[in-house]
């Protein structure tokens, strides 16, 4: 009877080894979801970061919000970037803002106005109603072009959001007359943001927009995706 008992213990011992051995196969371990890197969202100290914070190969874009080749490279690389190289893990993607004017400076405190679940649609936004209230500026009367450049900065930076049409651009995104005003009229976060600017064209060297680096190199005379994701899969070998 003891012989017995002591069988069967022995038997139940190697079938838990035996299942433990099937979990921790190769096989097993392919059969867990992968994280989706995708709802990864962190604000860095200059810009904002989408994907494994701990990615090897780390994609930083500089971007002017009235830059028409950004609008083009943003419109190009969305896609395939955050499917092939975000989502798994490859990759991250920091953007950062590069002012060139005021519009500049108004774009992204509007794009950057709110929480930082809400950064990357705003961005999109932006980026992709380029060609409309690009069309309003260069219209722009001197009248209004003088009111982006008298006053008080909040009264300024309202007076471009207003004349491109940014509020009802950004109100299917959920953001009201005054929640985009709040925002505009923090004169401390426009210093701020200008300074980092120009720190960062000192840094890199950054001769124009969209300029991207891997790996905080410069990647010199790179401005598209067809010239960009030869780069990212050379880096992520």
């Amino acid at each position: 009877m003891k012989l017995k008992t002591a069988l069967s213990t022995l038997m139940l011992a190697l079938a838990a080894l035996a299942l433990a051995a099937v979990a921790a196969s190769p096989a097993a371990a392919q059969s867990q979801p992968r994280r989706n890197w995708l709802t990864t969202m962190t604000e860095t100290t200059g810009g904002h970061l989408l994907g494994n914070p701990q990615a090897a190969t780390k994609l930083t874009v500089f971007i002017s919000y009235t830059c028409p080749h950004c609008a083009s490279f943003e419109a190009e690389s969305d896609g395939p970037l955050r499917a092939a190289y975000i989502q798994p893990g490859r990759v991250s993607l920091e953007v950062r803002p590069f002012l060139r004017n005021v519009l500049d400076l108004a774009a992204t405190l509007a794009v950057e106005c709110g929480p930082e679940s809400r950064f990357w649609g705003n961005h999109r936004a932006m980026l992709r109603g380029q060609d409309a209230w690009m069309q309003r500026a260069t219209g722009a009367t001197q009248a209004q072009q003088q009111r982006w450049s008298t006053g008080p900065v909040g009264q300024r930076l309202r007076a471009v959001a207003g004349d491109m049409g940014w509020y009802e651009l950004l109100a299917p995104r959920g953001y009201s007359r005054a929640d985009l005003d709040r925002c505009l009229n923090d004169e401390a976060a426009a210093r701020a943001l200008s300074a980092r600017s120009q720190a960062d064209g000192t840094r890199f060297n950054i001769p124009g927009t969209p300029a991207l680096l891997i790996n905080d190199r410069l990647q010199a005379n790179v401005y598209d995706w067809a010239a960009l994701r030869p780069l990212l899969d050379a880096a992520t070998r």
